[in-house]
């Protein structure tokens, strides 16, 4: 298995910054088109929790009637069990990283979308994943991307300095920083191994390797998960979503910490003391997605809201607010200068090109991996 589900002839580069080519042939769309203009009504949306800022939703309001029934999350588990629970039903709009897509293949909980009313030539062609990726039997498309973004290092410039320009995963883990620290379980004990690789305590390649297949993964992550007991009680907390890793940052004591790039730049961006940065071992870089359930009902609504995250205007003005990125081509140039500029902090030098796309999670390794965090959480 490939480590990323991702097209291995575009590298990380063009994936994540997008085509000059691509931008400079499509033209300025307007904000809204008529016929989303003339909708009306609403749409339920399951969505990352702090992916629709007020920003976005009251222009989209404006613009076209349409109310927005917002219901957030904080991670792709809470997605695929709300979507089980109610055999796809209840909701417009859910929100799959793009990875998950062997989780979802067999569950017959999504649709795919009219492509006809779908404007993908206003996204990255790098990140338009989803006929490849997403395409469940050759029915169609059934995944849009939506938001992209990184896991890596964040700290409070007052009260922490890295060894270096960069970060590094392990500064989570060390003792010198216990009791002051934060993560998520699952991804930051990935980030252990990560950092463990770096310091040759684990030989280089071996947390990725894990993916590749459950004789692969069982030893990496049964050496993985008795360090990580063993460095408990360093971490003070582990965060489950935006809002836990911005209290956790601002009012718990944190110092440093493995997070997503939007909660500590929008923290930045409001003048705390904060900083996020890819680690030298390369951040986990991902892109959430639109996905359409079975049971959707308001239709005319879904792609007038389409259409609205694909404009430029609009998607730049939600990214400025909430810290991550827009696959949406010239996005970027309404995202403003602060935006231009945290995105600099975050990737400097060579970040980019040490990116690590997150590989797809088959079935049995999001299983094993539920089972090995669990044994952590309970020790």
């Amino acid at each position: 298995m490939s480590r990323s589900p991702f097209n291995t002839s575009v590298d990380r580069r063009s994936f994540l910054k997008g085509s000059a080519a691509a931008a400079a042939a499509v033209a300025m769309p307007a904000i809204i088109s008529p016929s989303a203009l003339a909708s009306s009504g609403e749409i339920n949306i399951l969505m990352w929790s702090d992916y629709l800022p007020e920003s976005f939703t009251k222009s989209f309001t404006e613009k076209t009637g349409i109310k927005v029934n917002f219901t957030g999350i904080g991670d792709n588990d809470e997605i695929l069990n709300k979507m089980k629970a109610t055999s796809g039903q209840g909701f417009d709009i859910v929100t799959p990283t793009v990875n998950r897509n062997p989780l979802w293949e067999k569950l017959g909980l999504l649709q795919p979308f009219d492509m006809s009313k779908v404007p993908l030539d206003k996204v990255n062609p790098a990140m338009a994943l989803g006929d490849k990726h997403w395409n469940f039997d050759g029915k169609g498309t059934a995944w849009l991307p939506h938001i992209w973004g990184t896991e890596g290092v964040s700290w409070r410039t007052d009260k922490f300095t890295p060894a270096g320009e960069f970060p590094s995963y392990y500064d989570v883990w060390d003792e010198a920083n216990a009791g002051k620290t934060m993560g998520r379980a699952h991804s930051s004990m990935l980030g252990l191994g990560l950092g463990m690789e770096r310091r040759g305590e684990l030989a280089p390649g071996t947390m990725w390797s894990a993916y590749e297949s459950p004789e692969k993964m069982k030893p990496v992550w049964t050496k993985l998960t008795e360090a990580a007991i063993a460095k408990k009680k360093i971490l003070k907390l582990v965060w489950k979503d935006a809002d836990t890793q911005k209290n956790g940052l601002l009012n718990e004591g944190v110092i440093v910490a493995q997070t997503w790039d939007g909660p500590p730049i929008a923290l930045k961006t409001a003048g705390e003391p904060v900083m996020y940065r890819a680690p030298v071992e390369g951040a986990m870089a991902w892109i959430d997605g639109l996905s359409m359930p079975i049971g959707a009902k308001n239709i005319d609504q879904i792609y007038a809201f389409i259409q609205a995250c694909y404009d430029p205007e609009l998607a730049g003005t939600a990214i400025k607010t909430h810290g991550y990125n827009s696959p949406v081509i010239g996005a970027d140039k309404f995202g403003g200068e602060v935006y231009a500029k945290n995105f600099a902090d975050a990737y400097p030098g060579d970040a980019l090109s040490k990116l690590n796309p997150w590989p797809a999670e088959a079935t049995w390794y999001s299983e094993a991996r539920t089972e090995f965090v669990n044994k952590f959480m309970s020790a």
